[in-house]
Protein backbone atom coordinates (compact mmCIF):
# COMPACT_ATOMS: atom_id res chain seq x y z
CA UNK A 1 0.00 0.00 0.00
CA UNK A 2 1.89 2.99 -1.27
CA UNK A 3 0.15 5.79 0.55
CA UNK A 4 -2.75 6.78 2.79
CA UNK A 5 -4.83 8.35 0.02
CA UNK A 6 -8.48 7.58 -0.52
CA UNK A 7 -9.15 4.69 -2.84
CA UNK A 8 -11.98 2.47 -3.99
CA UNK A 9 -12.03 -1.12 -2.87
CA UNK A 10 -13.92 -4.02 -4.43
CA UNK A 11 -13.57 -7.66 -3.43
CA UNK A 12 -13.86 -10.42 -5.94
CA UNK A 13 -16.24 -13.32 -5.26
CA UNK A 14 -13.46 -15.76 -4.43
CA UNK A 15 -11.75 -16.96 -1.30
CA UNK A 16 -13.05 -17.03 2.26
CA UNK A 17 -16.57 -16.30 3.50
CA UNK A 18 -15.37 -12.89 4.71
CA UNK A 19 -14.30 -12.03 1.16
CA UNK A 20 -17.60 -13.27 -0.27
CA UNK A 21 -19.55 -11.06 2.09
CA UNK A 22 -18.18 -7.71 0.88
CA UNK A 23 -18.04 -7.02 -2.83
CA UNK A 24 -17.80 -3.23 -2.45
CA UNK A 25 -16.75 -0.95 0.39
CA UNK A 26 -16.98 2.87 0.44
CA UNK A 27 -14.07 5.15 -0.29
CA UNK A 28 -11.99 5.44 2.85
CA UNK A 29 -8.71 6.89 4.05
CA UNK A 30 -6.15 4.13 4.49
CA UNK A 31 -3.15 4.28 6.83
CA UNK A 32 0.16 4.75 5.05
CA UNK A 33 3.03 2.28 4.90
CA UNK A 34 1.04 -0.93 5.39
CA UNK A 35 2.24 -3.90 3.31
CA UNK A 36 0.17 -5.37 0.49
CA UNK A 37 0.20 -8.80 2.11
CA UNK A 38 -1.14 -10.03 5.46
CA UNK A 39 -0.75 -7.45 8.25
CA UNK A 40 0.20 -8.63 11.77
CA UNK A 41 -2.13 -7.54 14.57
CA UNK A 42 0.53 -5.26 16.11
CA UNK A 43 0.93 -3.34 12.84
CA UNK A 44 -2.83 -3.21 12.37
CA UNK A 45 -3.33 -1.77 15.86
CA UNK A 46 -0.57 0.82 15.42
CA UNK A 47 -1.81 1.89 11.99
CA UNK A 48 -5.30 2.68 13.28
CA UNK A 49 -4.32 3.86 16.76
CA UNK A 50 -6.26 1.15 18.60
CA UNK A 51 -5.38 -1.64 21.02
CA UNK A 52 -5.18 -5.37 20.38
CA UNK A 53 -8.21 -5.71 22.62
CA UNK A 54 -10.21 -3.39 20.36
CA UNK A 55 -9.40 -5.53 17.32
CA UNK A 56 -10.41 -8.66 19.24
CA UNK A 57 -13.67 -6.92 20.18
CA UNK A 58 -14.40 -6.12 16.53
CA UNK A 59 -13.77 -9.77 15.68
CA UNK A 60 -16.20 -10.85 18.39
CA UNK A 61 -18.79 -8.52 16.84
CA UNK A 62 -18.08 -10.11 13.44
CA UNK A 63 -16.88 -6.80 12.03
CA UNK A 64 -13.39 -8.16 11.30
CA UNK A 65 -11.90 -11.59 10.75
CA UNK A 66 -8.30 -12.56 11.39
CA UNK A 67 -6.26 -15.41 9.92
CA UNK A 68 -3.19 -16.98 11.45
CA UNK A 69 0.33 -17.50 10.27
CA UNK A 70 1.64 -19.87 12.89
CA UNK A 71 0.72 -18.26 16.22
CA UNK A 72 0.49 -14.76 14.78
CA UNK A 73 -2.88 -13.17 14.01
CA UNK A 74 -2.89 -11.38 10.65
CA UNK A 75 -5.40 -9.36 8.66
CA UNK A 76 -5.96 -9.32 4.93
CA UNK A 77 -6.51 -6.37 2.63
CA UNK A 78 -10.30 -6.49 2.90
CA UNK A 79 -10.07 -6.32 6.69
CA UNK A 80 -7.82 -3.25 6.40
CA UNK A 81 -10.51 -1.54 4.33
CA UNK A 82 -13.25 -2.71 6.66
CA UNK A 83 -11.28 -1.39 9.61
CA UNK A 84 -10.90 1.97 7.86
CA UNK A 85 -14.69 2.21 7.54
CA UNK A 86 -15.23 1.07 11.14
CA UNK A 87 -12.60 3.47 12.46
CA UNK A 88 -14.19 6.39 10.61
CA UNK A 89 -17.56 5.51 12.12
CA UNK A 90 -16.13 5.19 15.62
CA UNK A 91 -14.41 8.58 15.29
CA UNK A 92 -17.85 10.11 14.78
CA UNK A 93 -19.09 8.43 17.95
CA UNK A 94 -21.32 6.00 16.07
CA UNK A 95 -22.43 3.13 18.38
CA UNK A 96 -21.17 -0.38 17.64
CA UNK A 97 -24.71 -1.67 17.06
CA UNK A 98 -25.24 1.00 14.39
CA UNK A 99 -21.91 0.14 12.77
CA UNK A 100 -22.92 -3.52 12.67
CA UNK A 101 -26.14 -2.60 10.89
CA UNK A 102 -24.23 -0.36 8.48
CA UNK A 103 -21.70 -3.07 7.63
CA UNK A 104 -24.49 -5.56 7.02
CA UNK A 105 -26.13 -3.09 4.66
CA UNK A 106 -22.81 -2.46 2.91
CA UNK A 107 -22.40 -6.20 2.40
CA UNK A 108 -25.53 -6.12 0.25
CA UNK A 109 -24.24 -3.33 -2.00
CA UNK A 110 -24.31 -4.40 -5.62
CA UNK A 111 -22.23 -1.49 -6.94
CA UNK A 112 -19.57 0.90 -5.70
CA UNK A 113 -22.04 3.76 -6.10
CA UNK A 114 -24.58 2.02 -3.87
CA UNK A 115 -21.90 1.42 -1.24
CA UNK A 116 -20.87 5.09 -1.28
CA UNK A 117 -24.51 6.21 -1.02
CA UNK A 118 -25.20 3.90 1.92
CA UNK A 119 -22.15 5.18 3.78
CA UNK A 120 -22.97 8.82 3.09
CA UNK A 121 -26.53 8.36 4.34
CA UNK A 122 -25.23 6.84 7.57
CA UNK A 123 -22.92 9.82 8.09
CA UNK A 124 -25.77 12.26 7.43
CA UNK A 125 -27.87 10.52 10.07
CA UNK A 126 -24.99 10.76 12.54
CA UNK A 127 -24.54 14.45 11.73
CA UNK A 128 -28.20 15.10 12.56
CA UNK A 129 -27.80 13.19 15.82
CA UNK A 130 -24.74 15.24 16.82
CA UNK A 131 -26.51 18.48 15.93
CA UNK A 132 -29.42 17.46 18.16
CA UNK A 133 -27.03 16.60 20.99
CA UNK A 134 -25.37 20.01 20.70
CA UNK A 135 -28.77 21.71 20.80
CA UNK A 136 -29.59 19.76 23.95
CA UNK A 137 -26.29 20.80 25.53
CA UNK A 138 -26.96 24.46 24.75
CA UNK A 139 -30.42 24.20 26.30
CA UNK A 140 -29.16 22.44 29.43
CA UNK A 141 -26.38 25.00 29.89
CA UNK A 142 -28.92 27.79 29.64
CA UNK A 143 -31.10 26.07 32.23
CA UNK A 144 -28.14 25.78 34.60
CA UNK A 145 -27.26 29.45 34.12
CA UNK A 146 -30.88 30.42 34.82
CA UNK A 147 -30.81 28.45 38.06
CA UNK A 148 -27.55 29.93 39.30
CA UNK A 149 -28.24 32.68 41.81
CA UNK A 150 -24.68 33.95 42.06
CA UNK A 151 -23.93 36.16 39.06
CA UNK A 152 -20.19 35.67 39.39
CA UNK A 153 -20.64 31.91 39.42
CA UNK A 154 -22.71 32.12 36.26
CA UNK A 155 -19.85 33.90 34.52
CA UNK A 156 -17.39 31.08 35.16
CA UNK A 157 -16.11 29.66 31.84
CA UNK A 158 -18.14 26.64 30.81
CA UNK A 159 -15.20 24.42 29.96
CA UNK A 160 -11.66 24.38 31.23
CA UNK A 161 -9.59 27.44 32.00
CA UNK A 162 -10.05 30.64 30.00
CA UNK A 163 -6.25 30.87 29.81
CA UNK A 164 -6.26 27.61 27.84
CA UNK A 165 -8.57 29.20 25.28
CA UNK A 166 -6.16 32.07 24.79
CA UNK A 167 -3.18 29.69 24.64
CA UNK A 168 -4.33 27.81 21.55
CA UNK A 169 -1.81 28.00 18.74
CA UNK A 170 -2.78 28.67 15.13
CA UNK A 171 -2.03 25.03 14.35
CA UNK A 172 -4.27 23.86 17.21
CA UNK A 173 -7.11 26.10 16.04
CA UNK A 174 -6.75 24.81 12.49
CA UNK A 175 -6.70 21.26 13.80
CA UNK A 176 -9.92 21.89 15.78
CA UNK A 177 -11.65 23.31 12.71
CA UNK A 178 -10.72 20.25 10.64
CA UNK A 179 -11.76 17.91 13.45
CA UNK A 180 -15.12 19.69 13.52
CA UNK A 181 -15.44 18.96 9.80
CA UNK A 182 -15.00 15.25 10.56
CA UNK A 183 -11.37 14.78 9.54
CA UNK A 184 -9.86 11.53 10.76
CA UNK A 185 -6.38 11.46 12.28
CA UNK A 186 -4.93 10.30 8.97
CA UNK A 187 -6.59 13.14 7.03
CA UNK A 188 -5.49 15.65 9.66
CA UNK A 189 -1.89 14.52 9.28
CA UNK A 190 -1.97 15.16 5.54
CA UNK A 191 -3.85 18.47 5.81
CA UNK A 192 -1.49 19.80 8.48
CA UNK A 193 1.60 18.23 6.87
CA UNK A 194 2.44 16.34 10.05
CA UNK A 195 3.61 12.83 10.82
CA UNK A 196 0.98 10.45 12.21
CA UNK A 197 2.50 10.45 15.70
CA UNK A 198 2.71 14.26 15.69
CA UNK A 199 -0.98 14.48 14.81
CA UNK A 200 -1.90 12.05 17.58
CA UNK A 201 0.07 14.18 20.05
CA UNK A 202 -1.64 17.35 18.79
CA UNK A 203 -5.09 15.82 19.26
CA UNK A 204 -4.12 14.62 22.75
CA UNK A 205 -2.99 18.13 23.70
CA UNK A 206 -6.29 19.62 22.51
CA UNK A 207 -8.23 17.03 24.50
CA UNK A 208 -6.17 17.96 27.57
CA UNK A 209 -6.63 21.70 27.09
CA UNK A 210 -10.39 21.35 26.88
CA UNK A 211 -10.50 18.95 29.81
CA UNK A 212 -12.29 16.49 27.53
CA UNK A 213 -12.48 12.72 27.42
CA UNK A 214 -12.06 12.39 23.65
CA UNK A 215 -11.65 14.37 20.43
CA UNK A 216 -15.39 14.72 19.88
CA UNK A 217 -15.98 16.21 23.31
CA UNK A 218 -13.10 18.62 22.73
CA UNK A 219 -14.68 19.78 19.46
CA UNK A 220 -18.10 20.16 21.11
CA UNK A 221 -16.61 22.32 23.84
CA UNK A 222 -14.71 24.40 21.29
CA UNK A 223 -17.96 25.00 19.40
CA UNK A 224 -19.82 26.02 22.57
CA UNK A 225 -17.00 28.40 23.46
CA UNK A 226 -17.20 29.97 20.01
CA UNK A 227 -13.67 28.94 19.07
CA UNK A 228 -14.92 26.79 16.21
CA UNK A 229 -17.85 27.77 14.02
CA UNK A 230 -20.26 25.13 12.70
Amino acid sequence: MADGSKRLFAVANTGSDAQLRYRFLPTTTLPPDLPDGPVPIADMANAFGVTHRTLHFYEEKRLLSADRIGLMRVYGQEDIHRMAVINTCRETGMPIAVIQELMEELSRSGTQEESERTFRNALLVRKRELTAEMSTLHRQIQQVNDLLEDEEEADVPLFGDSEEKASLTDEEKQCLELMAEGYSTQRLARALDLKHEETVALEAELIRKFNANNRFQAVAKAVLLGIVQT
